[in-house]
């Protein structure tokens, strides 16, 4: 079993969202976050000041599969979410030891 992890762009959430529901993902976690990678934020003006926006919104995606789901679930986030510039994101993919679905106790990929 592996947990994907996907940092996308939160305007792609809802393409990324029928791309995994159409490969089948049933279930995932979606949280704001803010960060920033090699585009290092960038500089606005707002009334005439200058200001840094260090950490830019994004979008986190964690999502429990089967270790026979995985490729097909990263072709479909990879295929919605790309935009061709930075900052369109990146995929961690983290092996899961253990999945627990505490209403009925289900344990491993019966869980998932």
């Amino acid at each position: 079993m592996k947990l994907l992890i996907a940092i996308i762009k939160p305007f792609k959430l809802d393409e990324v969202k029928e791309a995994l529901t159409a490969a089948g993902v049933e279930g995932m976690t979606v949280t704001e976050v803010k960060g920033f990678g090699r585009q290092k934020g960038h500089t606005e003006i707002y009334r005439g000041s200058e200001y840094t926006v260090d950490f830019l919104p994004k979008v986190k995606l964690e999502i429990a599969l089967a270790d026979d789901a995985v490729p097909t679930a990263i072709a479909a986030i990879m295929a919605a979410a790309k935009t061709g510039k930075i900052g369109d994101g990146k995929i961690f993919v983290v092996p899961l030891d253990e999945i627990i679905r505490i209403r009925t106790d289900e344990r491993g990929e019966t869980a998932v």
